[in-house]
């Protein structure tokens, strides 16, 4: 992958999208959302558009529909350390062109979801500005 398309910037890097730099910021329950993809049920935060965004690139090397959720899903967070994954630590960015998604996930279930990420971009570039999305 090109280096301009990290979507890892340095760590003092803000998003421009002022929503994701609300939902951000908020860390309160109500601006988290979950991520199902693969076999996870990952917790994540951004606005809208970009968490959208985020889940539609991931889907594209993945088996299965990945999935947004507005709630907890049924069966909750299955792993234990992203359950109390605590969020003052701090939560790795993904930048999603001028927004971020921010990942409240272990350091392995991070990983992961930055991989599928990371991976969906590569696809997406393969396709080209023109396929399907």
């Amino acid at each position: 992958m090109d280096p301009d398309d990290d979507p890892a910037p340095p760590a003092e890097a803000e998003p421009q999208c002022p929503d994701c730099q609300d939902a951000l910021q908020s860390g309160g329950r109500q601006a988290i959302s979950f991520l199902l993809v693969d076999t996870l049920t990952v917790p994540v935060v951004g606005c809208d558009g970009h968490l959208e965004e985020f889940r539609a690139i991931c889907e594209l090397t993945t088996e299965d529909a990945a999935q947004l959720l507005n709630h907890l899903p049924a069966g909750g967070i299955q792993c234990p350390a992203c359950r109390n994954h605590d969020q003052a630590g701090g939560m790795p960015l993904v930048f999603v062109e001028a927004g971020a998604v921010g990942v409240l996930a272990c350091e392995t279930h991070a990983k992961d979801v930055i991989e599928t990420f990371k991976s969906g971009l590569q696809t997406r570039q393969q396709l080209g500005a023109n396929g399907p999305l």
